[in-house]
C-alpha cells in the first residue's frame, strides 16, 4: 500500500555522517532507495535545527546550506527516483519530496524570510522544537511556561504562512500557542508527528480537545513511532505495531478517521522499533488490519488524509 509519511529526520543524518546524497543509506531508517520500493509515495524531509547549545561550534549558515544542498543533489542525480514537490498534485513511480524545519528558528523573526526559505522549497514549518524562538514557546513541564501563546511575530507569520502555502505544524509547541494557531489559521494545520496524551502522557503529545479541534479544522496528527509517545510508562524503550494502532484508534474514535496520518519521525529515534525502518511500514497496516479497520479507513491513514491537507494548503 502507499503511504505518505510527514516527518523523517533523514537531512540530519546526513549532516553527522558527511553525506551528499541520501538515495541509498543501508544504516538509516529511511532513504530514497529504499522509500520508493516501500511505497512511500511523498516524504517530508524535516531540516532539523539542533540546538545551539549543544555545540559551540556548530553554525546554522553552513548546516543549512548542507540540508539544502543534500536535498538537491539527491533529486539531480536520482530524477527518476525522486522529484521536488510543492503541492497535492504527487507525481506517480516516484517519491515526492517536501521539505519541512523542524523549528522555526531559521526564520530570525523576519517575514523577508518566510519568503525567501518559500522559494527554496519549504512547505511545512515545525513552529518550535524544545526551545522558545521568534514564534513562541515550546511544550513545558512547567504549567506557566506551557500555557504562554504565540509570540506578536509568530502570529504575523502565521498568517503569512497561511497566503504563502506553508503548512503550520504544531508539535513541540506550548499548548498556549496551539491554541492560538487553531484560532487564528485559516488553514488546516497539522501535529506531523504527535500521539495522544490520553494513551501516554508525554506532553509532546495531543489532549482529547486538541484532537477535536485539529479535526475541526480539517487538520490530521501523524502517528510518531517513538517508544516515549507511545507507552503509558514513557520512559518504556518499546514502540510497537500494536501501540501505534492503538493510538490510531483512538485518534479516530475522538477526531474521526479524517485526522489520522503518518509521521514516523525516522532517524530521529531510537529504542526496541517493531517498525524500525521504512521497509517495515507494511506491518503497521497489517496491525490496523488486524485491529479491525477498514481498507477505506487504512488508505485514509497511509496516505489520503495527508494529500487532502497538502491540496487545502498548497
Amino acid at each position: 500500500m502507499r503511504f505518505i509519511d510527514l516527518h523523517c529526520d533523514t537531512l540530519l543524518l546526513s549532516f553527522k555522517q558527511h553525506l551528499e546524497d541520501i538515495y541509498d543509506i543501508p544504516n538509516a531508517m529511511l532513504d530514497v532507495k529504499r522509500a520508493n520500493q516501500s511505497g512511500d509515495v511523498a516524504q517530508v524531509f524535516a531540516i532539523f535545527m539542533p540546538p545551539l547549545e549543544r555545540d559551540e561550534a556548530f553554525n546554522d549558515g553552513e548546516y543549512l546550506e548542507h540540508c539544502f544542498r543534500v536535498f538537491n543533489t539527491t533529486i539531480a542525480r536520482h530524477p527518476d527516483a525522486i522529484v521536488p514537490a510543492d503541492s497535492g498534485k504527487l507525481e506517480a513511480g516516484k517519491l515526492n519530496a517536501f521539505l519541512s524545519f523542524e523549528d522555526g528558528r531559521p526564520i530570525d523573526g523576519k517575514l523577508e524570510n518566510l519568503e525567501q526559505y518559500y522559494q527554496k522549497g519549504i512547505r511545512l514549518i515545525t513552529l518550535t522544537w524544545n526551545g522558545e524562538n521568534c514564534f513562541g514557546f515550546p511544550q513545558s513541564a512547567n504549567p506557566e511556561y506551557m500555557a504562554r501563546g504565540l509570540k506578536p511575530f509568530g502570529k504575523d507569520a502565521l498568517r503569512r504562512m497561511n497566503e504563502l502555502g506553508i503548512i503550520v505544524d504544531v508539535s513541540h509547541l506550548s499548548d498556549g500557542g496551539f491554541s492560538d494557531v487553531a484560532a487564528l489559521s485559516t488553514k488546516p494545520f497539522v501535529a506531523s508527528h504527535s500521539n495522544c496524551r490520553a494513551l501516554s502522557p508525554h506532553r509532546r503529545n495531543l489532549t482529547d480537545d486538541m484532537i477535536r479541534v485539529l479535526a475541526e479544522a480539517g487538520g490530521v496528527a501523524g502517528l510518531n513511532f517513538c517508544p516515549a509517545f507511545l507507552n503509558e510508562d514513557i520512559e518504556c524503550d518499546h514502540s510497537t505495531a500494536a501501540l501505534i494502532s492503538a493510538h490510531a484508534q483512538h485518534l479516530i474514535k475522538v477526531g474521526g478517521a479524517e485526522c489520522v496520518a503518518l509521521g514516523s519521525d525516522f532517524d530521529g529515534i531510537s529504542g526496541k522499533l517493531e517498525i524500525d525502518r521504512v521497509e517495515t511500514i507494511p506491518r503497521l497496516f497489517e496491525q490496523f488490519h488486524h485491529d479491525g479497520l477498514s481498507d477505506d479507513v487504512i488508505e485514509k491513514i497511509a496516505w489520503k488524509n495527508a494529500q487532502r491537507v497538502l491540496k487545502d494548503v498548497l
